[in-house]
């Protein structure tokens, strides 16, 4: 009997997580990933170019469907720059025209599921 709870309070105790180290952690290893080294990202990202710059595209249409549905998601939501690599000055444009173009119902809101 006396057994059986010291064996229940000894596996409370190592179940009980450990603290976290508070304080800066410590580098990663060389080869470990994300680290930038050898071992780290296997593929070179290219940097975005926008597209309306080098195509010199000054005026973005509402009318456009077809290039406004690029740069619209699935589900119908504006796409950011970051993912699409459009300029700042473009991606103003764009999200004007996306909206115009569907409060005309050019473009859909939002897709039914």
């Amino acid at each position: 009997m006396a057994d059986e709870t010291t064996s229940t309070q000894s596996t409370e105790q190592q179940s009980a997580p450990a603290p976290r180290p508070s304080g800066p952690r410590p580098p990663r290893p060389a080869g470990a990933p994300g680290a930038g080294g050898p071992g780290g990202r296997k593929f070179f990202r290219r940097k975005k170019v926008c597209k309306f710059c080098t195509e010199k595209i000054d005026a973005i249409s509402y009318r456009d469907v077809r290039l406004l549905q690029g740069f619209v998601a699935e589900r119908g939501k504006i796409v950011p720059r970051r993912l699409t690599g459009v300029c700042t000055r473009h991606q103003r444009r764009l999200s004007l025209a996306i909206k115009q173009s569907r409060n005309i119902a050019l473009l859909a809101f939002a897709t039914r599921y």
